[in-house]
């Protein structure tokens, strides 16, 4: 298993559309697992693979709170077969977004179709938290960032932050 580097905003590849795979095989549970590795030392709760620069329509999470056994779920290809009319709103945050934070509305109770990464179809039922990570990780799968959901003033704030975060200079210490 390796960490691998994470996209920041506005990295064109984030917006990239991502494609299906065919079946999830060794590459595809390595990928997982290398995201989960990333996803857990970055430190975060979700991670899709368009965020590492792979444009394929894979997803981890984990929302296991602190304290309690880790309770990873590996997601191919997610397809969304239910969405509640009541919402949720929740402070998102993205690794590809760092240290930006807003509130995003979104279905409160969802069901979603995927391959496991034993190329198994299986089908969630999730709520709360589980709903919310669940479709902000989608989303990236189809090139959305949380801040895309938010009004174009507020999304150009962070986007300004964020450039000018990268462009601070790096202090040395001698």
């Amino acid at each position: 298993m390796a960490i691998l580097p994470i996209l920041v905003a506005p990295d064109p590849r984030l917006k990239v559309t991502a494609k299906p795979v065919e079946r999830v095989d060794d590459e595809v549970r390595r990928l997982m697992d290398d995201m989960l590795e990333t996803m857990y030392a970055a430190p975060g709760i979700g991670l899709a693979a368009p965020q590492l620069g792979v444009a394929r329509r894979v997803l981890v999470l984990d929302v296991a709170k602190e304290g309690q056994p880790k309770a990873p779920l590996r997601m191919a290809n997610p397809q969304l077969t239910w969405v509640s009319d009541e919402d949720n709103t929740y402070e998102e945050g993205c690794l590809s977004v760092p240290e930006q934070y807003a509130d995003v509305v979104r279905p409160a109770r969802i069901r979603v179709r995927f391959l496991d990464h034993q190329n198994e179809i299986r089908e969630l039922a999730a709520d709360g938290l589980l709903a919310t990570v669940i479709q902000h990780e989608m989303d990236h799968l189809d090139g959305i960032l949380f801040i895309d959901h938010l009004s174009n003033l507020k999304r150009n704030m962070i986007l300004r932050k964020l450039s000018k975060s990268r462009k601070a200079p790096v202090s040395v210490a001698s």
